[in-house]
């Protein structure tokens, strides 16, 4: 392994025992996952912690809002962590106050301060829902409207997260805790030998650590490396592990969005594309509407999950939280939603790629110029 400190997460493969007693489970579908999280949240006795990179004021803002402030009244400790930046324009202090007023602790993370400009720049990205420190919800969506097929119909995003208890979704209390207490210098240390690791990189250390596990990831696949990110901006070191699997025998394919919602970042990706694919990398389109899950299957031997898009900003910039896992039922579920993925996308062929407009050229230069401030 690239990083050395993180050894003995590929050296054993048994599944333990805890896997098979919580058992994880996979959403693509807001409206289901809402539902499971609201209900959740509902039966909390204790505590619930909410850490989102984006809350809107909307139908689904609302119901969160609910939910949250009759837990808060009913005595259950009730704390939100909103990105500012993130939730800039969308949760709106009329919000804030309404919760803080049924009990509901709320807090805005980095907000901007004259003082110190830069740390706007620090942005929470983790979506992480802990009730009673026993069940916990990661992944990529966030809480608004635009991921509820109820809200919006068919043009809703397509994303992923997973729920997970036991051990595990206590550690993700602590991650929680982390933050909330502005203690994310702090690393937590690795517990070895294990079958799921909640990966952050809240730190140098833990970021370090999170991009190691991916390196690793790509250097020891024998067979299939599939990545699911909407924001694909790799640095060189990356596109150079990427092709080195494909150049042997790998098959490795990227799922990325057909249509982005930031424009540069898509001139940024597409500036890596005649590289990869000169390398053997397969790279696919995604046609049916905005994608906006993160995952990676290797081998259906490991996988992640979580917020970490696979860009500069993910992994200098944003605080990210990853669920790395060899539950073989998680690598199994991940990899049936990549494959349905792929029936709806378009592949991206090296010829046709090269016979592209100037044009394009010169807009993959200027992405590519931007891709650290993206």
């Amino acid at each position: 392994m690239s990083g050395g400190d993180v050894s003995g997460l590929h050296g054993d493969r048994r599944r333990s025992a805890v896997t098979a007693a919580f058992p994880k489970e996979v959403f693509t579908e807001g409206d289901e996952l809402y539902g499971r999280m609201l209900a959740e949240i509902g039966a909390a006795r204790r505590e619930v912690c909410l850490e989102t990179y984006i809350y809107c004021d909307d139908a689904v803002g609302r119901r969160f809002a609910r939910a949250l402030a009759e837990r808060a009244e009913a005595g259950v400790r009730v704390r939100l962590l909103v990105d500012a930046f993130g939730s800039l324009g969308c949760f709106p202090r009329a919000l804030e106050d309404e919760l803080r007023r049924t009990g509901v602790r709320v807090r805005r993370f980095h907000r901007w301060q004259w003082r110190n400009p830069l740390r706007y720049n620090r942005r929470d990205h983790r979506k992480l829902l802990v009730v009673d420190g026993q069940a916990a919800y990661l992944g990529g969506f966030n809480i608004h409207a635009e991921s509820s097929r109820r809200a919006v119909g068919e043009r809703r995003w397509r994303d992923t997260h997973v729920r997970f208890a036991g051990a595990l979704a206590r550690d993700a209390a602590e991650q929680f805790d982390l933050f909330w207490y502005r203690r994310w210098r702090r690393h937590q240390p690795l517990r070895l030998p294990a079958t799921d690791v909640l990966a952050g990189n809240h730190n140098a250390y833990a970021r370090r650590r999170l991009r190691y596990f991916i390196d690793d990831i790509l250097e020891t696949a024998r067979r299939q490396v599939w990545l699911t990110t909407p924001y694909f901006v790799p640095d060189h070191a990356m596109q150079r592990r990427l092709v080195e699997a494909a150049g042997r025998g790998v098959d490795v394919r990227i799922l990325v969005p057909g249509k982005n919602d930031i424009r540069l970042v898509r001139w940024a990706s597409h500036a890596a594309y005649a590289r990869l694919l000169g390398g053997g990398v397969r790279l696919f389109e995604y046609r049916p509407r905005l994608l906006h899950a993160k995952t990676v299957v290797a081998d259906g031997e490991w996988s992640m999950v979580g917020t970490a898009n696979l860009d500069y900003r993910s992994f200098r910039d944003n605080y990210e939280l990853n669920l790395i896992s060899s539950d073989p039922a998680l690598c199994a579920r991940l990899e049936e939603s990549f494959r349905a993925d792929l029936r709806e996308s378009i592949e991206v062929h090296p010829r046709r790629w090269q016979e592209r407009h100037r044009l394009e050229h010169l807009a993959e230069a200027v992405g590519w110029f931007a891709r650290r401030w993206l």
